[in-house]
């Protein structure tokens, strides 16, 4: 009868061990899934093949999947090049780049004109961007109207000659008939010229009023004009406009009067400042966005109206947490951050981002000052939480 007792509690042991290890083994089955090495959004719970590529699932553990955490052992460190740095306050710098057009300041542009009927004969200067100097020859235009003011001035003049000294009125009529010249755009050269030669000819030629780059050649050889025409634009080049675009949420970091950087594509020197002169007080009709306008001084001319450039506008400092822009990790559940909670153990946290800029951005909450966050090598610890878990790191977190 001991001999049966014995026995039967042998075979209790046994059982109650092969239990143990069936439920252990359960625990652990349940503990475990298998992904696709390649493809690592096919996750399941059994062995299988990837329906994808049909490759053979791997398994996955699931512990530290809820928490978001990750070790990783030295060689995956060293080889991801994985880096830390312990976050602290600073500046974050929150500039913005727009790009701009160089274009004409127009408070400097002269517009010219005729000044009288007639046909023009000749233009010595038929294409825009070319510069012109103060009393360089512009057109020549054949006008009736212009032979008989030159008439009128070779008779004021032989009768101030002639009767001058007995009648100082004929000395009025002169000038009057020679500023009648000027104002129809003969130059005092021209006057005196006509007053020597005393040839009469109803083709003149006009010259440049100022110094300039043509901008705009409104007229043509053999056109009939009117007075009044415009046959040119000259613009001036030792101050130029540099425009770009602002969307809405900039808007708040410029105003007119402030000073802007400004970097012209093709010249190796450094950013140049510029003040912001105009912001336009409407949306540009069809878009979004409004202009910007920042005079830019154009030393020797080496700026030219058409050019590319940058334009840095000035940020906004405060004191706060800032990481570089590559330890941010964006996705469609938000943004988070790489912690180093541990010996080779990393932990995915979500944070609220404030200001960015190029190369820094502020984290408002979800990190605390002196904490280790990763550098170099976050999307690598992204990468590898979702080979290994299966899973996102941020799933089940609420931004």
């Amino acid at each position: 009868m001991k001999r049966y007792l014995n026995i039967f509690l042998l075979l209790l042991f046994v059982l109650t061990a092969a239990a143990c290890q069936s439920d252990e083994a359960h625990e652990h089955a349940e503990g475990t899934t298998y992904t696709c090495p390649m493809h690592p959004q096919i996750v399941q719970n059994e062995p299988g093949t990837c329906p994808i590529c049909h490759m053979d699932l791997v398994p996955v553990s699931q512990s530290g999947k809820d928490s978001g955490e990750l070790m990783l052992s030295e060689n995956q460190i060293a080889l991801g090049n994985i880096k830390t740095r312990r976050i602290k306050y600073g500046d974050v710098s929150s500039n913005s780049i727009l790009t701009g057009r160089l274009v004409i300041d127009e408070t400097q542009t002269d517009v010219i004109s005729s000044r009288v009927t007639g046909r023009i004969e000749r233009l010595y200067i038929k294409e825009t961007g070319q510069k012109v100097q103060k009393g360089q020859p512009l057109y020549e235009i054949y006008s009736e109207e212009l032979l008989t003011l030159q008439r009128e001035y070779l008779l004021a003049l032989r009768q101030n000659q002639e009767l001058g000294a007995e009648n100082p009125r004929f000395a009025s009529i002169l000038e009057s008939a020679r500023k009648k010249l000027l104002l129809y755009g003969l130059t005092e050269a021209q006057i005196r010229n006509l007053g020597k030669s005393e040839n009469l000819d109803a083709r003149v030629t006009f010259v440049a009023p100022t110094a300039g780059v043509v901008t705009d050649v409104s007229a043509a050889e053999g056109q009939y004009i009117s007075e009044g025409a415009v046959l040119y634009r000259l613009g001036k080049l030792d101050k130029i406009w540099v425009e770009a675009e602002l969307y809405p949420q900039e808007l708040a970091n410029v105003q007119a009067g402030d000073v802007v950087q400004v970097a012209v594509q093709g010249f190796a020197a450094e950013a140049v400042p510029a003040k912001v002169t105009f912001i336009s007080p409407e949306l540009r009709q069809g878009s979004q966005v409004t202009v910007l306008r920042a005079e830019l001084p154009n030393v020797d001319d080496q700026y030219l109206p058409g050019m590319q450039a940058s334009v840095v506008l000035p940020g906004k400092n405060g004191s706060t947490l800032a990481v570089p822009a590559d330890a941010v990790i964006r996705d469609e559940s938000g943004s988070h951050v790489w912690v180093q909670t541990g010996k080779n153990t990393f932990q995915a946290r979500m944070v609220t981002l404030g200001e960015e800029s190029a190369d820094n951005v502020a984290i408002l909450n979800g990190v605390k000052d002196n904490e280790k966050i990763v550098t170099s090598g976050a999307y690598l610890l992204y990468s590898e939480f979702v080979l290994k878990k299966g899973a996102n790191p941020m799933a089940g977190h609420n931004h």
